[in-house]
């Protein structure tokens, strides 16, 4: 038994040289982390299926054909899936029918939005170990994040080709605008109760996974998707977009949790001490 003596004492000894490496196993084991970003890719499916037939129904031509060109290049989208893209967001001839559609779209996804919003906000609270913030003061920020969101995917097209220039500056670009996102969306749906700073670590942590996946997609998703549309028809569509959505928001899920980790264990707390007076203030006026 001199051998597991041996490993308790390294792990010891580990424990007080890097006690943020323990605090993040707790944290990462006892979050259940997983099933909230499996709840998390349902609702966020949910809420941009309906959406997207509102919007093919209501928005102009330029917004449809801006949205087209972003998932384009968010997906990498060619062949069958781009015609599927294209069938939904295309013009259509039938006017009443895409009224009718584009109205039970805009219903699903007001009643769909929230539950969206909600859950990404009770991701955040539980990365910080925060009480659910009151209704009345979150639920205005749920509103608004959800529109943020949707202009942020409306703009990704020109975002992910660099304006033009390339991907290279695209990436950049994506970086560093999802750094900026996920920064913003911890503050607001925190509803300010952690200040700016120590929100940082878990921006960039989700804006490198974002943008890695970003990368990945536009070489994996276009055949995947290609294949299980002529395999399983729509289905297979929906089943490949929904494993990636869940991929996704894992991958938000825990570079919060991380990040939110990090902000508070050494060495990254000597830095960041001068804002946790401001979060446990706010924490307990709510």
């Amino acid at each position: 038994m001199a051998w597991t003596a041996r490993l308790k004492r390294l792990r010891d000894r580990a424990e007080q040289r890097f006690p943020v490496v323990t605090e993040l196993t707790g944290r990462l084991l006892s979050a259940n982390l997983l099933d909230a970003a499996t709840r998390l890719a349902a609702q966020a499916f949910l809420a941009a299926v309906p959406l997207l037939f509102a919007i093919a129904a209501f928005a102009p031509g330029g917004v449809r054909d801006q949205l087209r060109e972003s998932l384009r290049a968010m997906f990498g989208l060619t062949g069958e899936a781009d015609q599927e893209l294209q069938k939904v967001l295309g013009s259509s001839t039938d006017t009443a029918l895409s009224n009718s559609s584009g109205v039970i779209g805009l219903a699903l996804a007001l009643v769909s939005a929230t539950s969206f919003s909600r859950a990404m906000a009770r991701v955040c609270e539980r990365a910080w170990r925060l009480p659910r913030a009151g209704t009345r003061i979150a639920a205005w920020r749920w509103m608004v994040w959800l529109l943020v969101l949707v202009l942020v995917v409306i703009l990704q097209g020109p975002i992910r080709n660099g304006f033009g220039v390339g991907l290279w500056l695209g990436t950049i670009l994506f970086f560093v605008v999802g750094t900026g996102v996920w920064l913003w969306t911890q503050h607001l749906l925190l509803a300010g109760r952690v200040s700016w700073l120590p929100l940082l670590p878990g921006a960039l942590l989700a804006a490198a996974a974002t943008s890695a996946l970003g990368l990945i997609a536009r070489l994996y998703m276009p055949n995947a998707l290609n294949r299980t549309l002529h395999a399983y028809g729509s289905l297979g569509l929906v089943l490949t977009m929904l494993s990636w959505l869940i991929i996704v928001c894992a991958a938000v899920t825990f570079g919060v949790t991380i990040g939110a980790v990090l902000a508070e264990e050494p060495p990254l707390n000597r830095f960041l001490a001068r804002d946790r007076g401001t979060r446990e203030g706010t924490s307990r006026g709510t």
